[in-house]
């Protein structure tokens, strides 16, 4: 993988939060490139060296957080749930002003919904519709039901001003998410 060039690097990490403050100010369909050329203090031609549009750099930011949250699964994997969703919490946590902005936002419902398909993409591992509690039930019911309860729960948490600290939250939903998927 070839090294990215600093300079490129910091603009487009400007661009990115340009962006991010611009959606907590106001709808993404109002914001315009000038906008976050502006705000990232770079020139229009800078944003367009590096993406198609605003939709374009948006997705790619959704897209570079869903690979991460990919990664973070992968490396998790022989974890319990608990500490499986702590590794996420501290990622959201780490990255609170971006998942805030995406969950609140009505520009961005695209990112509510491939969260909500990582979700279930990274849950159906564990789900065993052959035995134990969930015998009998279809399965794509249980991932969309344990898929819109971790979302949702998110979603609360920020929302709410991340009133509990990640790790309560880890503890808390990966101990329903244990005794609901034996």
């Amino acid at each position: 993988m070839s090294k990215v060039d600093r300079r490129i690097a910091k603009s487009q990490k400007a661009i990115k939060k340009a962006v991010i403050e611009l959606m907590s100010e106001k709808s993404f369909d109002a914001i315009t490139i000038q906008d976050i050329a502006d705000r990232a203090n770079v020139n229009r031609g800078t944003i367009y060296l590096h993406y198609t549009d605003k939709y374009d750099l948006l997705d790619k930011m959704i897209e570079e957080h869903m690979n991460n949250l990919k990664e973070l699964c992968q490396s998790a994997a022989e974890l319990t749930f608990e500490e499986g969703n702590y590794v996420w919490y501290e990622y959201f946590e780490s990255n609170s002003v971006f998942f805030t902005t995406m969950l609140d936002s009505k520009g961005a419902p695209l990112f509510r919904s491939r969260f909500l398909e990582l979700v279930i993409e990274e849950t159906k591992v564990d789900v065993d519709v052959t035995a134990g509690k969930n015998s009998g039930f279809h399965e794509d019911v249980i991932l969309q039901f344990f898929g819109t309860a971790i979302v949702g729960a998110v979603e609360w948490w920020f929302k709410n001003g991340m009133p509990l600290p990640a790790r309560v939250m880890a503890e808390q939903t990966g101990a329903l998410l244990d005794r609901n998927l034996d």
